[in-house]
């Protein structure tokens, strides 16, 4: 897992295995923003498709 973080992606999901554990950022390159809706028309409605479940913390 790379522990660098991407400081052009603000992150705060601690729960994320891509979340940089010492600050709210993501360790990935890019992330891919996907939508549960058809018509997405709030914040609510999209998802960090990148997101993978945390094992432990650490």
């Amino acid at each position: 897992m790379n522990n660098k973080k991407n400081p052009n992606i603000h992150c705060t999901v601690e729960q994320c295995a891509h979340h940089m554990c010492s600050e709210n950022y993501c360790t990935l390159d890019q992330v891919c923003i996907d939508t549960h809706e058809a018509d997405p028309s709030v914040k609510e409605c999209v998802d960090c498709a990148s997101f993978e479940k945390r094992n432990c913390c650490k």
